[in-house]
């Protein structure tokens, strides 16, 4: 039980590492694919040394600066809530990737051990639910900064959010109804099929509608462009208009790491997860008769390598999305999520039930 409980100690610390650092890496990414897209230098000119790799050293500077800046409370400002609310965002942001499973199960010292930090038979439902609770953290720290304009910028953010929770989380219900499962890890096995031994039965395939509507509200509920009105700071007072130094840097922060959740949900949901198309544990089966065997590792390893490649890509979708379309206007951005998105994904749960009356599910 104590070599169990290392091996999952141990994998939690891998997926928060990996987390945070790919969160801290989407600000270098930031910089340089704006800096692609519209044609500039970018963030290459500063130089350490003589040495600009890149300008990796931008997100270093940043961190710096956010850990060296006055942290600086607002005279009548709730103390304690005001230190809560950042780490209320950032502690439910992190804790949702425990029901995330990033590969198959491994044979570690004769156990079988799931690749997910929190074997949850309702993962999907957890996931969820942290990802609810960090609206607390936004309300905080709109309540506590005792700001008229951090108050209107948290209401206007807890709405929004709240909006689009609601489709998000009804535009997934055709893809449990299809799988019959919570269970993230045994949704990923069954987008293992294959219709006629060629397409890969993923979530994409069975569910496209759910999954444009699910990538649309799950942009709005990270509140990045074009649905950045809680925090487009240059133009609308936002709910963290009086946090500074780390405590502004865990807000920021929180956004790169829901952005890196929505990448692992939608790669979980919709495109096969750790899935690689034609591998099985014993190894490739191409359509065409070709076999290639593998190692139970190996097998486990590409399925890993596979997961964390989709998310990557998803990563960058989204950074491009972000430096393409203008922000949305609040009447606009309600209309999109309760007008339009809502019942289209009724709609999308409503035709899911009456084929699968008549065909059957995935399973």
């Amino acid at each position: 039980m104590t070599g169990y409980f290392l091996i999952k100690l141990a994998l939690a610390s891998v997926v928060f590492f990996g987390v945070l650092n790919l969160a801290g890496l989407h600000t270098w990414v930031e910089r340089k694919q704006s800096a692609l897209m519209q044609d500039r230098i970018g963030a290459n000119r500063a130089s350490i040394l003589g040495l600009r790799l890149f300008g990796i050293f931008h997100p270093l500077a940043d961190a710096v600066k956010m850990f060296t800046k006055e942290d600086f409370i607002p005279a009548g400002a709730d103390r304690f809530l005001h230190t809560l609310a950042p780490f209320v965002s950032i502690f439910f942001a992190l804790a949702a990737f425990a029901g995330i499973p990033f590969g198959d199960r491994l044979a570690v010292g004769g156990q079988m051990i799931e690749l997910q930090v929190a074997k949850i038979d309702v993962a999907l439902l957890y996931i969820f639910a942290m990802l609810s609770l960090g609206i607390y953290g936004v309300i905080l720290a709109g309540f506590a900064s005792r700001s008229n304009y951090a108050m209107l910028g948290s209401l206007r953010a807890c709405a929004q959010m709240l909006s689009y929770e609601i489709v998000l989380g009804v535009s997934i219900i055709g893809v449990v109804m299809v799988f019959g499962t919570l269970d993230l890890q045994e949704m990923v096995r069954a987008q293992g099929k294959y219709f006629l031994g060629v397409v890969p039965l993923w979530g994409v395939v069975l569910q496209p509608a759910a999954f444009f509507i699910f990538l649309t509200a799950a942009l709005a509920e990270t509140k990045r462009v074009p649905f950045d009105l809680p925090e487009g700071e240059s133009e609308i007072v936002g709910y963290f208009v009086e946090y500074s130094g780390m405590k502004f840097g865990m807000f920021f922060m929180t956004d790169f790491i829901e952005t890196v959740m929505v990448a692992c949900l939608a790669t979980t949901l919709f495109f096969g997860g750790w899935q690689v198309p034609y591998l099985r544990p014993e190894g490739f089966f191409f359509p065409w008769g070709a076999h290639l065997a593998v190692s139970q590792l190996t097998y486990v390893l590409l399925g890993v390598g596979a997961f964390m490649l989709k998310v990557i890509v998803f990563c960058w979708l989204f950074m491009t999305i972000r430096w393409t379309l203008p922000r949305f206007r609040y009447d606009q951005l309600m209309h999109l999520g309760w007008g339009i998105l809502f019942p289209i994904s009724l709609a999308n749960v409503l035709v899911t039930g009456l084929v699968l009356a008549c065909f059957g599910n995935a399973n």
